[in-house]
């Protein structure tokens, strides 16, 4: 095998293909970068097994071939040599020689044939999306997925297509977030993606071009570009999320999300120094008063709201609230309340394409 590459071009498909290395494998190979030089043009793969991810460079390719180098090293040499054309070729059975102006490595590569191939996935059966409407509703609703993998279900966002409408999903068992998007196809499908895929997809996503996907009962494609992304898909049923979205209302509050978010940040300051991260909202009139108490003193912030209904005292884990109004874009927000012990409904005021539910903390009775 032997090559040249600039040395920018290069680094930059390594760093999308570190994406599904974890370089803890017991597994030396999945350590590793899988290089295939053919036709002015390299691939380059990376694999845990459960996240692959493959990309695609150009080059000057002179002797075709693959070999698999040691990611972090592999990486840390193209990072560290100067912005140049990179000469990379085969010396022996087993060395390669990487070759940068002055500087000369040689470095050990294993077999190509060990490492683990590529899902085979047929991508007829795809849909596509714009690249910017999919990573807006990753950012809207990955923050939302279980850490906690006692439920592993949970740790993963449903993709649910049905009626030419894309929706993501992610609850933790004491917040939900819900985006709705149209979709050209008439495809039915229900699957959960493990969050740490969505996250590296995100990462890759541009603000142009759409990226094209598939799905297989065990698989899901995302094809961007010059770059694919294969996860697994998790195993189980997600929760029935519309069941546990409440449709009747009694108290109706629309506040201004930058002013409120800013509110319940200064407050969650006293939260965090007890570390139960609890402030109570008194809503009542045109005023919504954030309290909170500590050891250290007591916090009492006041927003302006336009309040449907009766007054409500309610109590929240603060990070909760400031996770959504931090995702949420429109300046003006709705909360929707049924008592001091039910779900908190809040949403956009103007585009109704998305949800968040956030469970309150029960009140001890005075």
């Amino acid at each position: 095998m032997k090559f040249v590459c600039n040395r920018s071009t290069l680094q930059n498909g390594i760093s999308v293909v570190q994406k599904s290395i974890t370089g803890k494998s017991s597994l030396p190979i999945l350590n590793g970068i899988l290089i295939t030089a053919a036709e002015n043009e390299l691939t380059l793969v990376g694999s845990d097994i459960d996240l692959s991810i493959e990309t695609k460079v150009n080059a000057e390719v002179y002797e075709e071939g693959s070999i698999v180098l040691d990611s972090k090293i592999f990486g840390e040499i193209i990072r560290k040599l100067p912005n140049d054309n990179i000469h990379i070729n085969t010396i022996n059975s087993n060395s390669v020689e990487i070759l940068c102006q002055k500087s000369r490595f040689t470095l050990i590569y294993m077999d190509p044939l060990d490492f683990p191939p590529l899902p085979n996935i047929n991508e007829n059966d795809m849909f596509s999306i714009p690249q910017k409407i999919l990573k807006n509703m990753i950012k809207s609703t990955i923050f939302a997925v279980a850490v906690d993998e006692t439920r592993p279900i949970l740790t993963g966002v449903l993709f649910e297509i049905k009626n030419k409408k894309l929706n993501l999903v992610a609850l933790d068992g004491y917040r939900l977030a819900l985006k709705s998007e149209n979709l050209d196809t008439d495809n039915t499908i229900s699957a959960v993606i493990p969050g740490k895929t969505l996250n590296e997809v995100s990462k890759i996503l541009e603000e142009k071009d759409n990226v094209k996907i598939t799905f297989t009962p065990n698989h899901i494609l995302f094809n961007i570009n010059k770059t694919k992304i294969i996860s697994r898909i998790l195993e189980g049923e997600f929760i029935k999320y519309n069941s546990i979205i409440p449709n009747e209302f009694n108290l109706k509050v629309t506040a201004k999300r930058i002013e409120l978010l800013n509110s319940i940040e200064r407050a969650s300051l006293m939260a965090q120094a007890e570390n139960t991260n609890l402030i109570k909202l008194n809503i009542e009139d045109e005023n919504m008063i954030i309290t909170s108490n500590s050891q250290l003193g007591m916090v009492r912030e006041e927003t302006s709201i336009i309040l449907q209904g009766e007054s409500l005292e309610i109590a929240f884990n603060s990070k909760y609230l400031i996770d959504v109004l931090k995702t949420m874009e429109e300046d003006e927000i709705v909360m929707d309340f049924s008592s001091s012990i039910s779900p908190c409904i809040i949403r956009n005021k103007e585009i109704d394409n998305c949800i968040y539910l956030v469970l309150p903390v029960r009140l001890s009775k005075k």
